[in-house]
């Protein structure tokens, strides 16, 4: 055998190859071996894992190994055209094999992001309007992805079964009316019943017909960097009115405190809502765009500088019995910010607890008000005793008088977010 047909044969070239990996696996395995006995303490190799250095070495000596294995086949090829054999490697089937595993490897990639991740998608909706949601995004969803399934069949099957054979010749077929007609008809339908949805239940969600019987609670969430600002109405059932311009170290919120309306109002620290009871979020922004989002109760709403945008939601679950739902007694809601709006934009989060009408009842009579005695000075309002002041001293001289000092008198002022 001449030396040109010895390097040319297939089963010294795969031996030649199988003994090359093996020798240098072999080598590599030894030095690591002995780096490994030299050094009693193990290489953290975590830092250069995270590294972008060590994932673009890693693709350079991908791209390497294929264009290595590219030269070695046409290689392979160009010997076999001087040696004047036939092709040695029939290409449409091996492309027609491929189609087929990357069908299969695609269909098992959509039944595991269902199986696997589609629990990860949505909590379950806590509100009444978060049901039609749900309800229109799973038709979406379903629909697309019987069209997903089936176009992708189609495609790779086709590709599959009617490789070059070298035995048939293709059939020249420009155009056909009916085709055109079917799926250009087909989608327009199923698009605009699918937007018609989307517009009902968008009408069903800000416009809705107030129940004189069953009134909204209005909450006032006013965004900053980094953080949220919660209002009730108070007593008098409306959030009093509010100027950026009578915003000061004090007055943090800008209310202008000749509205009446705005002298019962109170600030809290979480947002707590009454089951079963419409609530009217009034959102505002003090600095930068935010995005005021409410994952279980399908809230989500832009709070936007210079601007007031309103958004009525009715809670359907308590905050207790989605901790039975979801075995979690930790469990609470949160609404958060979904705009990244800085540095600080991880940290702004606020808990919604959601209760029975008694309960909230109780809750909202202990919170503080948000005019203080300074500000009643600021706007000309009379003043009135502090609730927190301590009890007169005894008669007894010789008891210790409480020293006076202003910085100590509790003066409910609203805490400053930074």
């Amino acid at each position: 055998m001449s030396l040109r047909k010895y390097i040319s044969n297939k089963t010294i070239a795969a031996l030649a190859v199988i003994v090359t990996v093996f020798g240098t696996t072999s080598a590599f395995a030894q030095e690591a071996a002995a780096g490994a006995a030299a050094t009693a303490k193990p290489i953290d190799m975590f830092p250069i894992y995270k590294s972008a250095a060590f994932y673009t070495l890693l693709f350079l000596l991908l791209c390497l190994f294929i264009a290595i294995v590219g030269k070695a086949m046409r290689v392979y090829e160009l010997t076999r055209e001087a040696q004047d054999k036939p092709a040695g490697i029939n290409w449409n089937t091996i492309n027609g094999v491929l189609f087929v595993i990357f069908l299969i490897v695609g269909l098992y990639g959509v039944y595991f992001e269902y199986t696997v991740h589609g629990n990860m998608l949505l909590p379950e909706a806590a509100s009444e309007h978060g049901k039609k949601i749900d309800q229109m995004f799973n038709i979406t969803l379903i629909l697309t992805t019987i069209v997903f399934i089936g176009t992708h069949l189609v495609l790779f099957l086709f590709s599959y079964f009617y490789k070059n054979t070298g035995k048939r010749k293709a059939y020249y077929y420009p155009h056909n009316n009916a085709l055109e007609r079917i799926w250009t008809i087909v989608p327009a339908l199923v698009l605009t019943v699918l937007v018609l949805m989307g517009f009902l239940t968008w009408r069903s969600i800000f416009y809705k017909i107030e129940d004189p019987n069953n009134k909204p609670l209005s909450i006032e969430i006013t965004s900053q960097q980094f953080a949220w600002t919660i209002r009730y109405p108070g007593a008098d059932g409306v959030v009093g009115k509010k100027n950026y311009k009578l915003i000061t170290g004090t007055n943090s919120l800008g209310m202008d405190f000749k509205d009446k309306n705005n002298l019962d109002d109170q600030m809290a620290e979480e947002m707590v809502i009454p089951v079963n009871k419409p609530v009217r979020l009034i959102l505002t922004s003090k600095d930068v765009l935010h995005s005021f989002y409410m994952p279980h109760f399908r809230v989500q709403l832009n709070t936007v500088p210079g601007m007031t945008s309103y958004f009525e939601f009715t809670p359907t679950i308590t905050t207790a019995d989605m901790q039975t739902k979801v075995n979690d007694p930790a469990f609470k809601y949160l609404f958060y910010c979904s705009k990244i709006c800085g540095s600080g934009h991880y940290n702004m989060q606020k808990v919604v607890r959601v209760v029975s009408q008694a309960e909230y009842d109780a809750w909202v009579v202990k919170q503080p008000k948000f005019i203080n005695n300074d500000l009643r000075k600021q706007f000309g309002l009379p003043t009135v005793p502090d609730a927190a002041a301590p009890a007169a001293a005894p008669a007894d001289s010789t008891a210790k008088k409480p020293a006076k000092d202003s910085s100590a008198v509790a003066m409910n002022k609203p805490a400053l977010k930074k």
